[in-house]
């Protein structure tokens, strides 16, 4: 009896997570991707202005992300994220100029609220326990609706660690989003939420090695093989329509779609998805790091949010930027630069640098958009969608986006559609 043959339509990390669990599972395994390279939006290239290779975007994994350290583990890529010991987070308020780092301990009792040398300057111990009333808000309910917002608590942490969680901003966000974040990570103890950079590159850490293992396994890659179009029977997909070939499906044969959303949504009739998304802008410059600059730090009251130091280059990362993506690019890096200077103490003269603006970066983390998300079982049989956008009860995150891939191979790979019908909750 021959094995099953799934299709994986899109090579981004939720189509590789789905690969790599089907060909685990003894499946022959084939994917088809648009582009000429594997990663989508978690991807590393060559610069030619910078004349080095750098990634299309900074991502930060956090020590409480299962999925995504299971995914590294497997391909052999564990080495490649790296981070503090220790839960910690710098942060610099460029209102004030003060510097303070976050210190959670490790254990689920959060003692370390009650050491004022851990916590956000100018906070008190029962200021952090507004965080419980996210717990209590409805599916409709944004951050906004869970908590107060004019305490400076708010704005020297929840605010950007939230911003930067779910790429929304948090006063119109979605609270049960913000809680699944939280619950996995802070309010899991100190030891969930360590933060980890793929100090080499995202291609090194998640991609690469991911394609190595998958044709080590037999797996087919084929790139530049973008679906045109689906051709739906009354139960089941029958056959891919790449233009130049048409691929008919066999009996046993499965597809897993995991493209973006506006993809999906112009390939399968009557699919709800998100249709708000979010911009992220990337800056990076070709500078070396001071050795005192820590790995991550967090800019409050800046337009910068986050700047990554890498070993020739300082990085940083704006969420919900669409304010900025009419910006002209000269004058973004000239603003952003002026900030670095001031949170690393290099000079003011602009370095060679690189500016990335992602428009459709991320859905938009909204209650409604949260309502709008599907999940991993579709009208068809053998058709299972995937991608940080369906409902994976996360933002859409590299954690996100592996689970959804782990959870659609799972499903196509079921034997009976019912069984798919009755585990398909993220």
């Amino acid at each position: 009896m021959s094995r099953r043959t799934l299709h994986i339509v899109g090579a981004g990390l939720s189509g590789l997570a789905a690969g790599l669990r089907a060909a685990n599972a003894g499946a022959d395994v084939v994917i088809h991707e648009a582009a000429s390279t594997a990663g989508g939006r978690c991807r590393s290239y060559h610069d030619n202005s910078l004349g080095m290779t750098i990634d299309n975007g900074n991502h930060l994994v956090m020590s409480g992300n299962y999925a995504t350290l299971d995914y590294v583990r497997h391909i052999g890529a564990e080495h490649r994220l790296s981070g503090p010991p220790t839960p910690q987070f710098p942060f610099v308020d460029l209102a004030t100029d003060e510097r303070w780092c976050l210190r959670p301990n490790s254990g689920r009792v959060p003692w370390w609220i009650f050491d004022r040398d851990r916590r956000v300057p100018d906070t008190r111990a029962v200021d952090y326990l507004g965080l419980i009333r996210l717990l209590w808000a409805g599916s409709d309910a944004s951050v906004a609706d869970a908590m107060a917002r004019e305490r400076r608590l708010y704005e020297r942490l929840w605010r950007p660690v939230l911003l930067a969680a779910l790429n929304t901003d948090p006063g119109e966000a979605s609270a049960a989003l913000a809680t699944a974040v939280m619950r996995e990570t802070l309010m899991a103890g100190g030891h969930a939420c360590r933060p980890l950079v793929a100090t080499q590159g995202l291609g090194p850490a998640f991609i690469e090695p991911a394609l190595d293992r998958l044709r080590a396994g037999g797996a087919r890659v084929q790139f530049g093989h973008r679906l045109r179009s689906i051709t739906f029977g009354a139960r089941r997909v029958e056959a891919l329509d790449f233009g130049d070939d048409e691929l008919k499906l066999k009996a046993t044969d499965a597809v897993v779609l995991a493209v973006p959303a506006w993809v999906a949504t112009a390939l399968v009739p009557r699919l709800s998805a998100p249709s708000e998304f979010r911009a992220i802008v990337n800056g990076h410059f070709l500078i070396n790091p001071p050795v005192a600059v820590a790995p991550i730090t967090g800019v409050v009251n800046g337009t910068i949010e986050w700047i990554f130091a890498f070993a020739d280059r300082l990085s940083v990362t704006i969420s919900g930027a669409d304010r900025l993506l009419d910006v002209p690019r000269e004058a973004l890096a000239h603003s952003l630069w002026k900030e670095v200077a001031r949170v690393t103490g290099l000079a003011a003269t602009l370095p060679p640098w690189q500016i990335i603006k992602e428009r459709r970066a991320t859905f938009a983390a909204l209650p409604a958009q949260d309502a709008k998300r599907p999940s991993a079982v579709s009208a068809w049989d053998n058709l299972l969608l995937a991608g940080d956008w369906t409902a994976t009860g996360l933002p859409a995150t590299i954690e996100g986006a592996i689970r959804s891939g782990n959870r659609a191979a799972d499903l196509a790979l079921s034997t009976q559609p019912s069984e798919r019908l009755t585990s398909s909750a993220p």
